[in-house]
């Protein structure tokens, strides 16, 4: 996951309250690319994007805490329909679950650096049953998640 030369990147999913609202969305045809997989359209590319490219990943944000990742695929260019260019980060449909981590609130997206990720689930968790934002968050808080 931690490649040298690698950063990810991290992003609230406004509008989302558990991971399963997220891969509800991006089953929505207007959450897709041409090619079927999913993406993220932003307004802001990133300036490292060699770095993003080299096995980085989307850092998912819900209610104040990291639950998932995506890895992304590449990154390719939107135009909107106000003839503004804009960042469409394609990512890998799977959603790797990560341990809990707390968040505060940001705008657009941010780097996150390797070392600062959250660390994926053991292999057998990440099908566990989610526990209720509020009781993650507090959770995470205190160092327990």
């Amino acid at each position: 996951m931690n490649k040298p030369g690698t950063v990810h990147l991290i992003k609230l999913c406004v509008g989302a309250e558990r991971v399963e609202d997220l891969l509800t969305w991006q089953r929505n045809p207007r959450a897709k690319g041409p090619d079927g997989l999913p993406r993220h359209v932003t307004r802001m590319w990133p300036k490292r994007e060699d770095e993003v490219l080299n096995g980085g990943s989307l850092y998912w944000v819900f209610k104040g805490v990291v639950l998932c990742r995506q890895p992304i695929l590449r990154l390719d260019e939107v135009m909107g329909g106000d003839g503004i260019r804009r960042c469409g980060i394609v990512l890998d449909p799977g959603v790797i679950r990560v341990t809990a981590a707390p968040r505060r609130p940001f705008q657009g997206w941010r780097y996150l650096q390797p070392g600062d990720a959250p660390r994926d689930l053991p292999a057998g968790r990440e099908t566990e049953e989610a526990l209720p934002p509020t009781l993650q968050t507090a959770l995470a808080e205190i160092g327990v998640l």
